[in-house]
C-alpha cells in the first residue's frame, strides 16, 4: 500500500502544558543567607526561555572560542579575557531557535576596575568567576584506569597558546546585550534590575551553529563538559556531553533521549548510550573521565510520570560501551561530589529527598539521606563531597491554596557534616514567592545559579504576555504552531481560531476582528473542549459545560451560534444534551447538520463511554431530536472527530485493553488508549490505526484529521518522557502528560488498510506536554488565516491569576488549572 507523503498539508496548532506563560531565565546569588535581591545576577541576554545551565570551565571555553564562527566574529575574545575573569561561559537550554529546546553557549563579559591590565589577577569577588571544579579541570591523574589502552576514537591534543592575532572585547563597542528582557515589570522593578551586578555584555551562540551537529527537530538538555585530563605528555580532548532526542528508538513508548559527546576541537559527535537504551540527566565527574546518567536500562519506561523508575549508571568517557555499570538502584538526577561520591534524588516515604552514595567499590545499596524527611528536595548540584545545593519545597500545598513562602520551590545548600540537617537558604529571602529550579554551582560554591520565571513582584490583575509561536517542523509541508490556549480549534476554512483559557472558565476567539473573550462562566473548571462546526457558514462553536475529567459528574454539550458576532456579556448558548450523563468531545459532519459525541449514557455504574450520533446538530436531543448510538461496549470511546470526507470517524478508545490489566495504572491513570477509525454509518466496520505500547498500554489520544483526510495527528506517549518531570515547573496538581504530537498517513480508500500502522512521524520533541492538536488547511502566513496575525502580539486580559499581595501561584506556572485528572 502506498500512502501519500508529499503534499500541501497546512498547519498543526497545539497547546503545551507545563510551559510557564512567563519566560524562564537564568540567575545566580551568593551562597549567603543574608544575600539580597540586589545581589542576584542575570546571566543571559534575556531573550526567549533559558534554563538548565552549567558553567563552561576555562580550558573548554578556550577551545570553543577557537571555532571559526566565534573566532571570526566582530569582537573575538582572547585568552587573557578568560584568565583575568573578564570572560566566562555558560552552556544552557534555550528556546530561541525555531522555538526548539536546544543547547546554546553564552559568553559573559564583565568589566573590572583594572581593565587595561590583561594579566589582572584580581579576585573579582563581584563576578561569577568559576573554580571550574567539574568536567575536565582536575589535572591530577589519580585514576588507575588511565593506564589502559585507548581505541582509535580517542583524541589528544598538546598544550597550545592563542596566537598574536587574538583580540579582546572593547568596552566602547556599540552593541550592548545587557538586560535585554521581555519582562513587563513596573518601573520600580526595572530600576532594581539595572542595579544588579550583571555582565556588561552577553553574546549567545547556538551549539549546532558553532559545531554543525544534528540540526533537525530534536530536544537537547543537560550540557556539561568532559575530558581535558592528562594522559602521559598529552591531554584528552574536551567534549560537550549532553542528552538529545535526535535518534528514534526502535521500541514504542520508550524515551528517545540518549547521551552524546561532541568533541569541542573537531566537532565529531558520538553516542555514549548503548543502542536500544534510554538515558537522562548526564553528569560528568570532577576528573572529566566518567559520566553518570539516570537510565531506563533495567526496566524501561513503564508509564510513570512524577517519579521515574530509573537507575544510575556510570560509564567511562573513552569507552562507554564496555565500561558501563550500574551503581545505584532507584535514583535520578546524578551529580558528582568527587569521582567516587554521587548525590542524587529519589522519592521515598512520600517525599522527594536528596541522597549520597559512595561508589568506590561499585554498585551500592548503602545511601545516606542528605535532606530531612518531611520536606521535598530534588535536582541536586554537588559542590564537593559533603555539600550539595538542592531545590526544596518545605511545605506541601493544596490546589488553589494561597501559598506561603515554604510552599514555593527554593534553593538551599545542605552539608552532611552539619547536625540536624541544617541548611543555608539561598533564594527564600530574596524572592520568597517565586519558584526557583535546578541549581548549578559557580565559583566552587561561592555562588549558586538557578532558573526562575522573570516575574518579580507580580501584582494582582497585571497582565502577562502570551504568544503564538511557530516551531520548526520535521514535515516540510506542515507548519507547527503552539497556541497559548487549551483545546485550540481552527475553523475548516482556516479563518478563525478558538480556545479555552487555562482555568477552563472562558472561551476566546481570534479572527479578523482581533482576539477577544466570547464566553465567560465566571468560575474555574466549568467549560472545555471547544470545537467548530465543520461547515464554516454555520459560524457555530460547540463547548462542553461542566467539570472536566470527572465521569461521575453531569457534563453537557452547548452550541454558541453566530459566535463571530457575540461578546462575553451578551452571548447565549444552546444546550444540546440533557440528563445526568457525561457528554463531551462533539464533532460535526462536513455539512454541519449532524454531530458525533461521547457519553456515559448506558454506561452503567462504571461509567463506560461510547459514541453517539446527534441527528440534528441544531436542536440536539430537545424538541424531538434523535440520538443514535454508534458504538457499544464496556470500555471508553472518546476524543472523536468526523472526517472531512464524512465517511469515517476517528476516536481514541480503551476497547483493546487486556482483560487482566489493572483498572488503574501507574499514578491513577487508566491508560490503554489507542486510536481507531469507524465507519459513520456502520459501527461494525472499524479498525485500530495506531497504538502506543505493544501491550496496548499507554496513551494515543485526541486524534484529528488533516484537512484532506489523508493523515491523522495525535497526542501520544510513543516517545515516553524526555526529561525528569520533577525538574519542570510542576509538582502538585499535575495532569498526566500525553507526550508529544505525532502523525500517521492513512489510506482513504479502504479502512482495513489502516490497521495497526507501523510508520509514524514524531512532530514535536519537548520536555512539556504537547496535546490537543488541531489541523488547518492554511499556512499561518496565508491571507485567510486571520487568527494567526492576531496572535503575533500579546492580548489582554491574559490570565495572570496572581495573588493580591504578589507572588507566583500554582495557577500561573503553566499547567492546566484543574485538579489531578484521570482520562
Amino acid at each position: 500500500m502506498t500512502r501519500p507523503s508529499s503534499r500541501t498539508m497546512g498547519s498543526i496548532a497545539f497547546f503545551a502544558t507545563y510551559r510557564p506563560p512567563l519566560a524562564l531565565d537564568i540567575f545566580s546569588l551568593p551562597a549567603d543567607p543574608d544575600a539580597t535581591r540586589q545581589d542576584e545576577i542575570h546571566l543571559t541576554d534575556g531573550i526567549s526561555y533559558n534554563y538548565n545551565c552549567k558553567v563552561i570551565p576555562p580550558q573548554a571555553l578556550r577551545t570553543i572560542l577557537r571555532h571559526s564562527q566565534l573566532a571570526s566574529s566582530s569582537k573575538p575574545p582572547k585568552r587573557s579575557d578568560i584568565d583575568s575573569g573578564r570572560l566566562t561561559g555558560l552552556v544552557f537550554v534555550s528556546e530561541r531557535d525555531s522555538n526548539l529546546e536546544t543547547l546554546h553557549f553564552a559568553l559573559l563579559c564583565f568589566n573590572h576596575d583594572d581593565d587595561d591590565d590583561d594579566d589582572d589577577d584580581d579576585d573579582n569577588v563581584d563576578d561569577p568567576n568559576v573554580d571550574y571544579g567539574g568536567g575536565g579541570c582536575d589535572d591530577d591523574d589519580d585514576d588507575d584506569d588511565d593506564d589502559c589502552g585507548y581505541d582509535d576514537d580517542d583524541h589528544y591534543y598538546d598544550d597550545y597558546s592563542y596566537d598574536d592575532d587574538d583580540n579582546c572585547y572593547s568596552d566602547d563597542d556599540d552593541d550592548d546585550y545587557s538586560n535585554y528582557d521581555n519582562d513587563d515589570d513596573d518601573d520600580e522593578d526595572e530600576e532594581e534590575e539595572e542595579d544588579d551586578p550583571c555582565p556588561t555584555e552577553v553574546q549567545v551562540y547556538s551549539f549546532v551553529d558553532v559545531y554543525g551537529t544534528f540540526s533537525g527537530v530534536r530536544m537537547e538538555d543537560s550540557g556539561c563538559i568532559a575530558g581535558g585530563y592528562k594522559v602521559g605528555n598529552g591531554t584528552v580532548d574536551l567534549y560537550l556531553v549532553y542528552a538529545s532526542t535526535m535518534e528514534p528508538i526502535e521500541d514504542r513508548r520508550q524515551p528517545w533521549t540518549a547521551v552524546y559527546k561532541t568533541n569541542l576541537r573537531t566537532g565529531e559527535t558520538k553516542r555514549l548510550t548503548p543502542q536500544g537504551v534510554s538515558d537522562l540527566s548526564p553528569s560528568v565527574s570532577p576528573s572529566g573521565k566518567k559520566v553518570a546518567v539516570a537510565s531506563f536500562e533495567r526496566n524501561g519506561w513503564q508509564g510513570e510520570i512524577e517519579h521515574l523508575h530509573t537507575d544510575i549508571y556510570v560509564m567511562h568517557l573513552r569507552n562507554p560501551q564496555e565500561e558501563r555499570r550500574r551503581v545505584i538502584r532507584n535514583g535520578g538526577w546524578p551529580t558528582w561530589g568527587s569521582d567516587n561520591i554521587i548525590f542524587f534524588h529519589r522519592k521515598r516515604e512520600g517525599f522527594w529527598g536528596v541522597f549520597r552514595a559512595d561508589i568506590s567499590n561499585g554498585e551500592t545499596r548503602v545511601t545516606h539521606r542528605v535532606t530531612p524527611v518531611g520536606i521535598d528536595a530534588m535536582t541536586p548540584a554537588a559542590i564537593n563531597d559533603t555539600e550539595v545545593a538542592v531545590a526544596t519545597i518545605r511545605k506541601k500545598s493544596k490546589f488553589n491554596e494561597d501559598r506561603v513562602a515554604a510552599q514555593y520551590r527554593h534553593i538551599e545548600i545542605f552539608d552532611i557534616t552539619e547536625p540536624q540537617h541544617e541548611s543555608i537558604e539561598i533564594t527564600r529571602n530574596t524572592r520568597p514567592k517565586t519558584d526557583h529550579y535546578n541549581p548549578f554551582v559557580i565559583d566552587g560554591g561561592n555562588r549558586i545559579g538557578y532558573h526562575r520565571c522573570k516575574s518579580p513582584r507580580l501584582k494582582s490583575g497585571k497582565d502577562m504576555h502570551r504568544y503564538f509561536q511557530n516551531l520548526k517542523s520535521p514535515k516540510k509541508n506542515v507548519e507547527l504552531n503552539r497556541v497559548s490556549g487549551v483545546f485550540p480549534t481552527i475553523s475548516s476554512d482556516g479563518s478563525k481560531l478558538a480556545f479555552v483559557d487555562n482555568e477552563f472558565k472562558s472561551v476566546w476567539l481570534a479572527d479578523s476582528k482581533g482576539v477577544r473573550m466570547v464566553y465567560d462562566t465566571k468560575g474555574p473548571d466549568n467549560i472545555f473542549s471547544a470545537v467548530w462546526n465543520q461547515n464554516p457558514e454555520k459560524d457555530t462553536l460547540y463547548v462542553c459545560m461542566g467539570p472536566s475529567f470527572n465521569a461521575d459528574k453531569p457534563l453537557e454539550i452547548h452550541a454558541i451560534p453566530n459566535v463571530s458576532y457575540v461578546s462575553s456579556d451578551n452571548v447565549e448558548t444552546i444546550p444540546l444534551t440533557r440528563g445526568s450523563f457525561n457528554n463531551a468531545f462533539p464533532s460535526t459532519n462536513p455539512q454541519g447538520n449532524r454531530l458525533v459525541f461521547r457519553s456515559t449514557r448506558n454506561g452503567g455504574d462504571k461509567r463506560y463511554k461510547n459514541l453517539y450520533i446527534m441527528e440534528n446538530a441544531k436542536i440536539g436531543e430537545f424538541s424531538g431530536g434523535k440520538i443514535r448510538r454508534l458504538t457499544r461496549g464496556a470500555w471508553t470511546d472518546t476524543h472523536c472527530q468526523w472526517s472531512p470526507r464524512g465517511d469515517w470517524i476517528v476516536f481514541s478508545s480503551t476497547r483493546d485493553k487486556p482483560r487482566d490489566a489493572p483498572e488503574k495504572s501507574i499514578e491513577g491513570d487508566p491508560g490503554y488508549f489507542a486510536v481507531y477509525l469507524v465507519k459513520a454509518t456502520d459501527p461494525d466496520v472499524w479498525v485500530r490505526v495506531i497504538k502506543s505500547g505493544d501491550d496496548i498500554a499507554g496513551h494515543v489520544n485526541h486524534p484529528c484529521f488533516s484537512p484532506d483526510g489523508r493523515s491523522i495527528a495525535v497526542s501520544a506517549d510513543l516517545a515516553a518522557v524526555s526529561v525528569d518531570p520533577i525538574s519542570l515547573p510542576l509538582f502538585l496538581h499535575s495532569v498526566r502528560p500525553y507526550g508529544d504530537i505525532f502523525t500517521v498517513d492513512i489510506d482513504t480508500r479502504d479502512i482495513y488498510e489502516n490497521e495497526d500502522i507501523e510508520t509514524y512521524t514524531r512532530i514535536t520533541h519537548s520536555r512539556y506536554e504537547n496535546s490537543t492538536p488541531t489541523w488547518t488547511m492554511y499556512s499561518i502566513m496565508h491571507p485567510d488565516a486571520d487568527w494567526s496575525f492576531c496572535l503575533k502580539d500579546s492580548y489582554v486580559p491574559t490570565c495572570p491569576y496572581t495573588y493580591p499581595e504578589g507572588g507566583e501561584s500554582e495557577r500561573r506556572i503553566g499547567h492546566l488549572c484543574i485538579p489531578r485528572r484521570c482520562c
